[in-house]
């Protein structure tokens, strides 16, 4: 039974009667090498370079990229292939979202008086690690906020243990003698 045939144009290589590939030659013999077999001619191959070439050769150069009169000249000449612009830059990694979390809220740590700052040192930490096993981007925001974090955690520290001593000094050094300014 043979079935119809593909509409417009479109070759189905189940749908035709001849073999998919052509039979094996009956003259290849098995260990010895597979002659060469011409192949489609490569359109983009450069010519010969040990061609050779005459420099002094008189003539315009340029001759085959000249363009009808009024016509301006965009494109290379004919036969040539197309030049395509630039793919712009590779791809960039996936920036891990724990990073940016870290470095936004060390950095908010200096004006919530260190509040939020361990909490981005922390989330750095956690975000390096994710970097590592992922192979995301954001490892220098991670570190970044790790810095940055601890160290506003530290000033916040030391400004409350400051705090504290001048409050216990003030505490002392003022009812020393027991009687009372009011």
């Amino acid at each position: 039974m043979t079935n119809p045939p593909p509409p417009a144009g479109w070759s189905d290589p189940t749908w035709s009667a001849q073999p998919s590939s052509p039979a094996p030659d009956p003259t290849l013999v098995a260990g010895q090498p597979v002659p060469t077999q011409p192949g489609p001619a490569n359109p983009y191959a450069p010519g010969d370079p040990y061609a050779p070439v005459d420099p002094y050769t008189p003539g315009d150069p340029y001759a085959g990229a000249k363009m009808p009169p009024g016509q301006p000249v965009a494109y290379g000449p004919p036969g040539y292939p197309p030049q395509h612009p630039g793919y712009g830059y590779p791809a960039q990694p996936k920036t891990n979202g724990l990073a940016i979390a870290s470095l936004v809220l060390a950095l908010v740590g200096v004006t919530t008086c260190g509040i939020t700052a361990p909490i981005g040192a922390i989330l750095g930490h956690v975000a390096q690690k994710q970097i590592r096993v992922s192979g995301e981007g954001g490892e220098g925001m991670a570190k970044a906020g790790i810095i940055v974090g601890w160290i506003i955690t530290a000033l916040m520290v030391l400004g409350i243990a400051f705090y504290v001593a001048a409050i216990i000094f003030a505490v002392t050094t003022g009812n020393s003698s027991g009687s009372s300014s009011y």
